[in-house]
């Protein structure tokens, strides 16, 4: 045979992969491909995670509280905000706001407080006042803003008014703190 011939004899080199090296080509793939899925996998599972915490009822809840709150004591007039000791805790607070624009007295309340009989919920009491201040007991709605309240307590400075607020569900737990201002005159 000729140096040109295109026949091999036995155990002469053909063009192509020997059997080892394809069986190494397949097994660094296969650590490749596995490595890439545990990584893609612990992504997710992280993702999850993170997206339960952040949207979990505990920080939803905490945050429609600070608004609440935030929104009433804003609105509320400069009438000094009741805080109810108990225990040397205050854990009342009544504001005083007005109605409509239009109204020249401070004539409805807002007390926020926690009830213990129902799930530990932060609840708002709205209603009327009477002429000569008082609360009406008659004509009051009531809110509820959260559940599982660990601890939340109230203080106030001047015109100012603090919510510190603790929920906790037993797998979570999220604190807030609100300061609002009041801003309408009387």
């Amino acid at each position: 045979m000729t140096r040109n011939s295109r026949t091999y004899r036995f155990g002469a080199r053909r063009p192509g992969f020997t059997l080892i090296e394809l069986v190494v080509t397949v097994v660094i793939m296969i650590i490749v491909i596995l490595a890439l899925g545990t990584v893609i996998v612990d992504s997710i599972r992280g993702w999850h995670k993170m997206y339960a915490r952040v949207y979990a009822d505990v920080v939803t809840d905490s945050y429609v509280a600070r608004n609440a709150f935030d929104r009433v004591v804003r609105s509320a007039g400069q009438r000094t905000p009741l805080l109810v000791d108990n225990g040397g805790q205050y854990d009342e607070l009544v504001v005083y706001y007005y109605s409509s624009p239009s109204a020249s007295t401070l004539d409805r309340y807002a007390r926020f407080y926690v009830d213990t009989t129902d799930e530990n919920q932060l609840k708002i009491d709205h209603g009327n006042l009477s002429p000569t201040g008082d609360r009406s007991p008659a004509d009051r709605t009531e809110d509820r803003f959260c559940r599982n309240v660990s601890r939340c307590f109230f203080k106030k400075d001047g015109r100012s008014a603090q919510m510190e607020l603790t929920l906790d569900d037993e797998t979570l737990s999220a604190t807030v703190v609100s300061s609002a201002v009041m801003h309408n005159g009387s």
